[in-house]
């Protein structure tokens, strides 16, 4: 039998892009995706291959990019301190919103974008008005940086508006909701063991997918959050324990695919919101729980600095919001307190008053 002949520059491949034009692509595990430029096995395609090897993807694909483009401005945005200091979660989330952005406007000049252009462009993303936004903030981002490299001196997004969206984010899971997701699946089943990590530990998809027994020492479970680099460090409480106390001590990840694969972030929310489904909660997600733990640290009288150190965030902003809620809740229920009291006042009065017309009456018909 023939052998097949050894790729020369492994990780390389011929793909077709959309003008089906071929391609070269260089794709590694632990190194940045990029395309190599020039002809397959030139000198000029060697030096490429060799930078992408080392991890200089960036430096081989700006090559390749015309200047001013989209893609061009892209690509150097990434070599930027700014981008370098992004957490691995947020370097892939924005690299995918450019990836996107890339597909259908890259190859345009930033220099012919005018602000009827940005409104037309987001305009697209109207049904879901989160994403629109989302794309304005990206549009926005590159306009500014666009000017910094003399590329334009306005900016166009400008007037551009935001669409209105809302102002909750995702849903917050009721306490009806959490009990209703647990007499489905059931207190041992992993699926229950999923919410009430989340839930007492304010870890995202990202994070919970990562903790294990390694997390654990002396009653408290701590981590370091991805998105943000915050720490957590909280009690076990007894919901929570309930669920672990059954796993082997040695265990390094509390959830796993079969196998005992770890979960990515992505696949993790996926299979956490088919099990949201199955129990008749379709609108709940594995986000939402975040914000159902910080609800009950609100409901519980927390500080703000006690909710951002559940939520792992560095300052109070997001914390303040569940502060405001339960406080317009609280002053709600004082406020009516006050009016049922002024009402049970107001009508003993009458009452008396009452009593007072029938004495005198029953008083004048007796002298009579």
């Amino acid at each position: 039998m023939k052998r097949r002949a050894q790729n020369p520059f492994p990780g390389v491949t011929r793909v077709y892009d959309r003008h089906g034009k071929a391609r070269w692509r260089f794709r590694k595990k632990g190194r940045p995706s990029a395309y190599i430029p020039g002809e397959y096995g030139s000198e000029e395609f060697r030096q490429a291959y060799l930078q992408a090897a080392k991890g200089d993807a960036a430096e081989v694909s700006v090559r390749q990019h015309q200047h001013g483009t989209f893609d061009w401005l892209i690509e150097h945005y990434k070599r930027t301190p700014r981008w370098k200091k992004l957490a691995q979660i947020s370097q892939k989330n924005l690299g995918n919103e450019f990836d996107r952005f890339s597909r259908e406007y890259g190859t345009r000049r930033l220099s012919t974008l005018r602000s009827e252009h940005v409104e037309a462009i987001i305009a697209k993303k109207a049904d879901s008005p989160a994403a629109a936004n989302r794309l304005l903030k990206l549009l926005r981002r590159l306009a500014l940086f666009g000017i910094k490299k003399g590329l334009r001196a306005d900016d166009p997004t400008v007037g551009a508006e935001r669409y209105k969206e809302n102002p909750d984010g995702f849903h917050t899971w009721t306490e009806d909701e959490i009990q209703k997701f647990e007499e489905h699946h059931g207190v041992d089943s992993k699926p229950v063991r999923a919410l009430r990590l989340m839930l007492n530990t304010g870890a995202a998809r990202q994070d919970v997918a990562a903790l294990g027994w390694q997390n654990v020492k002396d009653g408290r479970i701590s981590y370091r959050r991805k998105k943000t680099g915050g720490e957590v460090d909280l009690p076990i409480l007894a919901e929570l324990r309930d669920v672990l106390r059954a796993l082997p001590a040695g265990r390094m990840l509390f959830l796993t695919h079969t196998g005992d694969r770890p979960y990515k972030a992505t696949s993790f929310g996926n299979w956490f919101h088919d099990q949201c489904v199955v129990a008749g909660l379709p609108h709940c997600s594995s986000h939402g729980l975040r914000k159902a733990g910080a609800t009950r640290l609100a409901d519980a009288g927390a500080t703000e600095l006690e909710i951002m150190a559940f939520l792992g965030h560095r300052t109070p902003d997001e914390a303040r919001t569940y502060v405001k809620k339960f406080n317009r809740k609280r002053l709600g229920d004082t406020g009516m307190e006050k009016v049922a009291r002024a009402k049970s006042e107001q009508g003993l009065s009458n009452r008396v008053q009452r009593l007072d017309i029938r004495r005198r009456k029953a008083l004048k018909q007796k002298e009579n």
